[in-house]
């Protein structure tokens, strides 16, 4: 919900750890990174020629679905999936053993006014522990919100012993396909083992490891 902070991630960072609280939000955020030390920006500094393009095509979806006597909710589910997203995340396991994972996301198109997404919901786009495993995920939000998808992918490899392939293979294909969540997650455990398992025709994935290959890929049979 911040609107002038060039890089939430870190901001994220500064409240875990400078912060009593686990989560903040909107004004009181931008207080708190003020304090921190963190500069304001001005909002338009996020501004691109391609995501304006995509609003206004949105919008325009939306304006002639709601002409058809459509329901606001009706014809926002009708929209493409590429409206549904766009998210960056991060998985990293460190020298010392640490999982880490961090998600930033600049929302769904033409979402409505105070929506949340699964990002900033610890268990549901972003998980981390160093029982298990650590998981960022992309997609609609709704549904991983719902399914708590990221902790659920943990709680499997811990309580149940599974791979983070099969786990994530679960959650994402077993559990979200079914129900229309679309979607993926980039999973590392705690042995440095990286899964990337995603239910849609592509997702902009990448892994660097000293013990694998540096891996890049887009479309699903990649």
């Amino acid at each position: 919900g911040v609107k002038h902070i060039e890089s939430p991630i870190n901001l994220a960072r500064l409240v875990m750890e400078n912060s009593v609280h686990v989560m903040l939000s909107g004004q009181g955020a931008e207080e708190f990174a003020k304090e921190q030390g963190v500069t304001l920006i001005e909002n338009n500094l996020f501004d691109t020629p391609h995501r304006y393009e995509a609003l206004i095509k949105a919008k325009q979806k939306l304006d002639k679905a709601k002409a058809t006597s459509k329901a606001y909710q009706a014809a926002h589910k009708a929209l493409p999936n590429n409206y549904k997203m766009g998210t960056v995340g991060a998985v990293a396991l460190d020298k010392n053993g640490n999982l880490a994972a961090g998600t930033s996301t600049g929302g769904m198109t033409a979402k409505r006014y105070g929506r949340v997404g699964d990002a900033p919901v610890i268990g549901a786009g972003t998980f981390a522990e160093n029982e298990s495993c650590a998981v960022s995920a992309t997609g609609h939000g709704e549904y991983f919100i719902r399914y708590n998808v990221a902790s659920d992918i943990c709680a499997r490899v811990k309580y149940q012993g599974k791979t983070i392939a099969d786990a994530g293979n679960d959650v994402i294909n077993g559990v979200l396909k079914p129900i229309g969540g679309t979607g993926g997650v980039i999973i590392i455990d705690t042995k440095g083992n990286i899964s990337l398992p995603f239910n849609t025709s592509g997702m902009y994935r990448a892994s660097k490891s000293n013990t694998q290959a540096t891996y890049v890929g887009i479309f699903n049979d990649e």
